[in-house]
């Protein structure tokens, strides 16, 4: 009995195991590759969230809440960051009497709607302004909601523009019996979320902490 040794064709099963192992490398680094590539776009992305809601945070801390308060005139107030902003970014604000409940009362005592809303930490529940902030390229605009979730208010004598004066001395050298103690200001706790208004999926949210 004779044993056929016969090898032909093995070249060619080398040859294709070989190129099944290039394919494999390859599809591999491609995989890692467009999953890099994804990632720098989600991230180019949260950025561009994040600098909205950074932007929405400095508008609402350094421009909405003090001119209301200012003013002390919560009608007058929303009339006049109405005038001021709502046609350049579409400003919208909650109704007078929450936000001059928010911005003097504590926390438990706020009326105007149901208190379980007016305390979600969901910006888009209720919120208390929202605007748009317009990016450098068309369709790159981002919308911006910001509600006060909890209030400590103020505790002082001394007006509420937020200026702390010294004391008017009127106990030691005027007429008056009294003095103004120091004002201690009061704290909000804001949520703030930005997203991109072709795609609201793309968002970032901030929790800012803020005294006035």
């Amino acid at each position: 009995m004779r044993l056929l040794r016969n090898e032909d064709g093995i070249a060619l099963v080398t040859a294709l195991m070989f190129t099944l192992i290039c394919l494999a490398m390859i599809m591999t680094l491609m995989y890692y590759v467009l999953q890099g590539t994804k990632m720098s776009a989600a991230q180019k992305r949260y950025r561009s969230s994040l600098e909205a809601s950074y932007g929405g945070a400095e508008l609402v801390t350094k421009a909405i809440i003090p001119q209301i308060a200012i003013l002390d005139n919560y009608s007058s107030g929303r009339l006049s960051l109405l005038s001021d902003y709502g046609n350049n970014i579409g400003l919208q604000l909650s109704g007078k009497d929450i936000l001059k409940s928010k911005l003097t009362q504590p926390t438990a005592s706020w009326t105007g709607a149901p208190l379980a809303s007016l305390k979600s930490v969901d910006p888009k529940v209720l919120p208390d302004f929202q605007f748009t902030l317009n990016g450098t390229n068309p369709g790159s605009s981002y919308r911006v909601y910001s509600k006060i979730v909890d209030t400590v208010p103020a505790i002082g004598l001394i007006d509420t523009s937020g200026v702390d004066y010294l004391d008017s001395g009127a106990g030691v050298a005027g007429t008056s019996n009294s003095t103004q103690t120091p004002r201690t200001p009061g704290m909000y706790a804001l949520e703030i979320q930005g997203e991109a208004a072709q795609n609201p999926r793309e968002k970032a949210s901030l929790s800012v902490l803020y005294s006035y």
